[in-house]
């Protein structure tokens, strides 16, 4: 399910991402330097544990999950999140949870590129990524 995943991906492409990071509550420096940076997001399987790793100039993070399995995660904006990958028609859903607040990231290939869908309540992202 994951392998359409699989690959390096460079972003290419991010719409309305400074009003999804104030809706999750990024201080503004920290805004300033994640609309500035283009990431590359490496995703590959090992033995049914998901590495997903978004590499740039300003900061490198990397998360291993299971499907359906609930983690702690330190987020590069160092939020404390509880996170639960899980898959839905196609699409790889993050949903993070911390101090009473739930995000939720949706990702699907749509013609050869990795969309990624940043939701908090009413305000919506959109992230391209190409593969390369």
């Amino acid at each position: 399910m994951v392998d359409q995943f699989v690959g390096t991906w460079t972003l290419s492409t991010s719409e309305n991402f400074d009003d999804y990071m104030k809706a999750i509550g990024v201080g503004f420096a920290t805004r300033q330097m994640g609309n500035m940076v283009k990431p590359n997001l490496v995703i590959s399987v090992d033995a049914g544990v998901v590495s997903m790793k978004s590499e740039s100039t300003f900061k490198t993070t990397e998360i291993k999950f299971k499907i359906d399995e609930e983690f702690d995660e330190t987020t590069a904006d160092g939020r404390q999140t509880k996170t639960t990958f899980s898959f839905d028609n196609g699409k790889l859903v993050q949903k993070q949870t911390w101090d009473g607040k739930t995000t939720t990231l949706e990702r699907e290939i749509q013609d050869g590129k990795l969309a990624a869908k940043c939701i908090m309540e009413d305000v919506v992202a959109v992230r391209t990524y190409e593969k390369v």
